[in-house]
């Protein structure tokens, strides 16, 4: 592999000249270190009991496992930064009319783990490339990043149709507990490899258009008796919102009915249109009620019934 440097980009003044330049940045410090030891002392017992993975993409020196919102609550607050918030909606919120969660994972690289395939996570769906954004990543250090204990590795500049991956030199994205590393679905990246003997701990944290379908199914992740608990907002975040127009829905309505308790055997379908949708519906309806008070050229035409009837 070619040298790899450490990177370190400015801070959230301009965050987002850097993803849309370089296809990734690095917000330093938006949460408490605190929290991140809190989180990881939770993650504990779940890498303890979890198996390596198996296949050569996910590694067979690493651990993963997701739901994190059911297994660990304190990771709401990076689900829900402020800072990484705006950013994503940035991106995601011109292609779509609401966003969602895509993924929440935990990653545990152990010693000897190699480095990951460089890939695009946008391939998953296989749609026109370079045309728009389909995701954004948020990976979040709970041990301190760094290039030797297989820190992400990014190639800047390969997002959107970029070619800047084609000659083979990424960089290591160096950052601690608190930090968060963005990059787009379009850029081109994979895990390092672990050369300490140490392990290296991360959160990703993924969010994507709310008409695709998501890398973990969150209906199943968090049934509604699961995200009955949650925030309004963060239930909405996990698919208990309909996609305008209508997308999503259960028997005709926002799935956000399932949260509220069981719901009745007989539901009438209601709309649930974009702005744009209404105006052109509420055009058709005062087109059609003006047609409807207006004869027909030529007086009204007699029935067929009526013609016999005179006869």
């Amino acid at each position: 592999m070619a040298s790899i440097a450490p990177c370190n980009i400015s801070g959230a003044t301009t965050a987002s000249e850097d993803l849309q330049r370089h296809g990734f940045c690095v917000l330093q410090d938006i949460e408490p270190q605190a929290r991140i030891a809190e989180i990881d002392r939770a993650l504990d017992p779940r890498f303890a009991s979890t198996p390596f993975c198996q296949g050569g993409f996910y590694g067979p020196r690493t651990k993963r496992f997701g739901g994190l919102l059911k297994r660990v609550p304190a990771v709401e607050n990076l689900v829900r930064n402020a800072a990484v918030m705006r950013l994503v909606r940035s991106v995601l919120d011109p292609w779509c009319d609401t966003i969602q969660l895509n993924l929440t994972q935990a990653l545990e690289l152990h010693p000897g783990a190699p480095a990951q395939l460089p890939h695009r996570d946008q391939d998953m769906w296989r749609g026109p490339a370079g045309e728009l954004e389909y995701l954004v990543n948020v990976m979040w250090p709970v041990s301190p990043f760094k290039a030797e204990n297989g820190a992400t590795l990014i190639w800047p500049g390969s997002h959107n149709l970029g070619t800047a991956g084609d000659d083979g030199n990424p960089i290591a994205l160096e950052a601690d507990p608190g930090s968060a590393i963005l990059f787009l679905g379009s850029t081109l990246h994979g895990a390092g490899s672990n050369h300490t003997s140490a392990v290296r701990r991360g959160i990703i944290i993924s969010y994507c258009l709310g008409w695709l379908k998501p890398y973990e199914n969150q209906w199943l992740t968090y049934p509604p008796d699961v995200a009955s608990a949650f925030d309004p907002e963060l239930a909405a975040l996990v698919g208990y919102q309909q996609h305008r127009p209508n997308l999503g829905n259960y028997d005709g309505q926002c799935p956000s009915i399932l949260l509220r308790g069981e719901p009745l055997e007989y539901l009438a379908a209601t709309d649930a249109l974009r702005p744009d949708q209404e105006g052109a519906l509420a055009e058709f309806l005062r087109h059609q009620q003006r047609a409807d008070q207006i004869p027909p050229a030529g007086g009204i035409v007699e029935s067929e019934a009526q013609r016999n009837k005179e006869r």
